[in-house]
């Protein structure tokens, strides 16, 4: 199966934006980083990366 062109992105991204205009596109991102953050975190807890769990962390700035 090939992946969508440039062309065909640039149409799903305009059909997207004419479904849940301007103003819900940013609460629809936050929402999609928080359930990805979340599942990371459950697969994390449920033992599913052992080699994330050896990479020391970095201490935030």
């Amino acid at each position: 199966m090939n992946m969508p062109g440039p062309f065909e992105i640039l149409v799903i991204l305009l059909v997207i934006l004419l479904l849940f205009g301007g103003k819900k596109l940013p609460e629809f991102g936050k929402a999609l980083g928080q359930g990805i953050r979340e599942f990371k975190k459950a697969i994390q807890s449920a033992g599913g990366d052992d080699e994330e769990k050896k990479k020391p962390k970095k201490p935030k700035s």
